[in-house]
């Protein structure tokens, strides 16, 4: 029997994206690549567990589950994270941002400095912009004070990110227009904390490296995995947690969320076919994007 491995996810750094193993072994992802793996015949997803440790229940979990934890070890797991405000005692500097995703699609959020701009590309943020730097309650101020005041959202669906990529625009300074208005709306805002260094719009933009221009559009998207069954494609681009394969027998590409990937055992799938569930990919044409524009409160 081929052996087995587990996947704790898909890691982005300034190399690009890498898939890291249970152990420690890591996997450098690069355009091109064929990327194949099955599920393991017989095989149950198992919960992660939490922190870096073992779920005690062994608990199996939903095929569907992008989180890949119990209900025991999901709670334990927020209970330690910035999220969920538990941290507000960190001495760490933290910066907040505007992350633009596509047309109408602009969030803010905070990242811990240290981490630069990592989080953005684990989001798949298209482009983004840093708007200051400060004490954690005072990025975490700062972020409700666009939320009230600009309608900014925290948070944007995976299944709209993915959605309006095959529409974005061409050139870097189309898809940065968006972010600049909305930073000088914010710039002019009053209420900013004191304690948060603010900064000049300076637009990153990450289609390149994500490897989205001129990459065959994406047509469906994995749903779930199952004892048994395989994936295999060649690697075309990858945003966020997302992988856009092209399989020997498609058309297009098929986007694979590897957070579905945590919690099964994997084997070799060379020879294999692509046979997993696929949806098909609802995707935004031209001209029914968002218009972008957020009106304010006041």
């Amino acid at each position: 029997m081929a052996q087995a491995w587990r996947c704790s996810g898909l890691r982005w750094s300034a190399d690009g994206p890498v898939l890291v193993w249970d152990g420690g072994r890591h996997s450098v992802l690069t355009w091109g690549k064929r990327v194949a793996f099955a599920v393991a015949e017989g095989g149950v997803r198992s919960c992660v567990g939490a922190r870096g440790h073992r779920c005690p229940l062994g608990a199996e979990v939903p095929a569907r589950s992008t989180g890949a934890r119990c209900e025991e070890c999901a709670r334990l797991d927020r209970a330690h994270s910035v999220a969920a405000d538990t941290l507000a005692d960190d001495p760490r500097p933290y910066r907040v941002y505007l992350a633009w995703f596509g047309p109408g699609m602009v969030k803010v959020g905070i990242t811990v400095a240290v981490r630069g701009p990592v989080r953005l590309l684990e989001q798949g943020a298209v482009c983004f912009s840093w708007l200051g730097t400060g004490p954690l309650m005072a990025a975490r101020r700062t972020e409700e004070l666009l939320r009230a005041a600009l309608r900014v959202p925290d948070r944007i669906p995976y299944a709209d990110k993915r959605a309006v990529r095959a529409v974005l625009p061409a050139g870097e300074g189309e898809r940065a227009a968006e972010l600049a208005e909305l930073h000088g709306q914010a710039a002019g805002l009053d209420g900013w904390p004191e304690s948060l260094s603010r900064e000049p719009f300076r637009p990153v933009d990450h289609v390149g490296v994500f490897g989205l221009a001129g990459t065959p559009a994406a047509v469906g998207a994995v749903g779930e995995l199952l004892a048994g069954g395989a994936v295999c494609g060649e690697l075309v681009a990858a945003a966020g947690p997302d992988l856009h394969l092209v399989p020997a027998e498609g058309d297009g590409a098929v986007v694979l969320d590897t957070r579905l990937l945590t919690g099964w055992e994997l084997v070799p799938g060379d020879g294999r076919a692509f046979d997993v569930p696929v949806r098909e990919l609802k995707r935004k044409e031209k001209g029914q994007e968002k218009t972008g524009r957020q009106d304010g409160l006041f």
